[in-house]
Parts: structure tokens; C-alpha cells; sequence
């Protein structure tokens, strides 16, 4: 057991950057044979940090950033992922995901099991979002979702969701990854270049990814870091202030919803520190102390940490293949 310093997650990111750089040029050159990088860009912090290594590893002419909204997205997305493009030099293209979301039936498939929950929805009127309990550190309720319907005028209500309801939201949501996953191979094969992800260890350890979607890629740079270290490689880049100080979200649903009421249920800044100390075998109460938590708010931590990772395990595994002696 390690006695616990809550400072021994931050990192080198110079050294970090170092070190990713010199791994990207040799794997897309050596490994997969590939000329070049082909990053999704959201406006958000780890695909602007994902852009950033990939243009100073590979130099940014043989990097390309691919933008790709649909109806639901936010307005700043755009705008600021074409501004991380625009600081390394980077040639983007937007692809409008919402015509092959309505070929797929995505919104009405996702619509039609909101309208089980709330009768009265109106489609392009009412927002909707899926939400989990508050701070899992305050209570310990379980990782049970509702549905919140979010009215012109802003007001909100939620219903807790019934399985085969959840399900088809959830499926239906999806398609909005998936496309975007068709998308970023399509230009990564045009090119013959790499799909290179986006998804940090809180993602994709927790399961907060669908398979072979934004979890679809041929290198995972930042998929061993934290959150919290995530920005200090964005500080170090230069990723823009407004990039970093933006409330990381889901970009899914109509409605806004934060990656922490949608998911995680903490802060990255604790979340990522309690973990680190989990995984390092640090009892609950060392950390609470070193934390200024209350014990049982560690147990409640990490309960929820082993809950989410052993229920996720599924997503992480490669697809299961029998030989012909099996």
C-alpha cells in the first residue's frame, strides 16, 4: 500500500507530449503504414489535445480534422474546433451527420421511446437529456437514469426511466457515434491514414464510449490519462482558454448535459485523484484525510468506480472468435 499523495497524478506534459509524439510518428508509419492522422474534432479538450499531438508529430499537412455536426449539436462546436484546425494548421472538413442520422431513423427512433415517458413531448419543440443521481459522494444512490424533458421556457422535468425505454434512447443515440466512426474512416481510407481517438482513461476504463463508435480507432493516444491530465497537456499546448474552462459534455441529446450529470457524477479534479488512489491500493480512510472527505465518501467512490468498470467490461473486449477446435 502507497501512502497517498493527491499531487502524484500530475505529470511532466512536456516530457508526456515527448514521448506521444515520438510513439504516433512511429506507429502510423511503421506499424499500421499509414501516411497520415485523421482526428474527429468536437471543440472540446481532448480532441483539440489528440489535433495538437498529431500535427507536431506528423506535421500538420499530413494531418486532417474532420468536423462532424448534426441538427442537435452545439453552436460553439464548430466554431472552436475550426479554431484549434486554424492554430496548428490543420485542413478540416465538416460533414453534416444529420441527413445519414435521419436516414437511420436516429431522432424518430429515439423519439418514439420518449414519448412513452412524457405523452405531451414535441419533437423540434421540447430538449431532452438523460441525467444519473447527483454527487455520488453525497449520497449513495445508484447509477439509475432518467429522462429530462426541457420546455421552451426552460423548465425542466424528470422521470426515472424503465429499462426497454432507456435501451432504445440509449440505441438510438448511438447511431450518432457510429456514423461518425463511418465517417472518419471513410477520409482515413481516402488518404490512406490513421483514425486516431479521442477517449481519455475516465472514458474509456468507465465504459462512457460506445463501441465501435468514438471507441472505434486505430490509435489511442490519451486513452491512459486522466482527465485532469488531459488539460495539463492543453495548457502546455496552448489549447485556447475558452476550450479549456468549457464544462465538458456530451454533445449527444437535444439538451445540454454536462459529462458529470450525465455520467461520472464528480468532478474530474476529485474523481480522478480518488481513483488514482484506488488503483494504488490507498484505504478510504488515508485518502478522505488527505482529500478532506469523509471516509464513507471514499467507499462511496470507489464503490461507484468498481460498479461502473466491472458493468462496462463488456465494451472493452475484443469481439470473441472460436477456432475450429473450440
Amino acid at each position: 500500500m502507497m501512502s497517498f499523495d493527491p499531487n502524484a497524478i500530475d505529470i511532466d506534459p512536456a516530457s508526456e507530449c515527448r514521448r506521444l509524439e515520438g510513439l504516433l510518428k512511429h506507429d502510423v508509419a511503421k506499424r499500421l503504414r499509414r501516411r497520415g492522422a485523421v482526428v474527429g474534432i468536437s471543440g472540446g479538450v481532448d480532441s483539440s489535445v489528440v489535433l495538437a499531438i498529431c500535427a507536431r508529430a506528423l506535421g500538420p499537412e499530413r494531418v486532417l480534422g474532420v468536423l462532424m455536426p448534426e441538427r442537435e449539436s452545439s453552436d460553439d462546436s464548430r466554431r472552436l474546433a475550426l479554431e484549434v484546425a486554424e492554430q496548428y494548421a490543420v485542413e478540416t472538413v465538416l460533414e453534416d451527420a444529420t441527413p445519414a442520422l435521419e436516414g437511420l431513423r436516429s431522432y424518430e427512433r429515439r423519439d418514439e421511446a420518449v414519448a412513452r415517458v412524457f405523452p405531451d413531448f414535441r419533437p423540434g419543440q421540447d430538449r431532452v437529456k438523460l441525467t444519473l443521481p447527483g454527487n455520488v459522494l453525497a449520497k449513495g444512490t445508484l447509477n439509475v437514469f432518467s429522462l429530462t424533458k426541457v420546455d421552451e421556457d426552460g423548465t425542466e422535468e424528470s422521470i426515472r426511466l424503465k429499462p426497454d425505454d432507456l435501451d432504445q434512447i440509449v440505441a438510438a443515440s448511438n447511431f450518432k457515434q457510429r456514423t461518425r466512426m463511418a465517417l472518419l474512416y471513410y477520409h482515413a481510407e481516402r488518404r490512406r491514414y490513421a483514425v486516431v481517438g479521442t477517449p481519455n482513461k475516465d472514458e474509456h476504463d468507465q465504459g462512457f464510449f460506445v463501441k465501435w463508435g468514438d471507441g472505434g480507432y486505430d490509435i489511442g493516444p490519451i486513452r491512459h490519462l486522466f482527465k485532469t491530465q488531459v488539460y495539463q497537456l492543453a495548457e502546455y499546448l496552448g489549447i485556447p482558454d475558452e476550450i479549456c474552462a468549457a464544462t465538458p459534455t456530451t454533445d449527444t441529446y437535444s439538451a445540454p448535459s454536462s459529462q458529470e450529470e450525465f455520467f461520472f457524477r464528480m468532478p474530474f479534479d476529485l474523481m480522478d485523484r480518488l481513483w488514482f488512489a484506488f488503483e494504488n491500493g490507498v484505504g478510504a480512510e488515508e485518502a478522505a484525510s488527505m482529500l478532506g472527505l469523509e471516509t464513507e465518501h471514499v467507499e462511496r467512490a470507489y464503490a461507484n468506480l468498481v460498479q461502473k468498470i466491472s458493468a462496462t467490461e463488456y465494451l472493452r473486449m475484443p469481439p470473441i472468435e472460436y477456432g475450429g477446435d473450440d
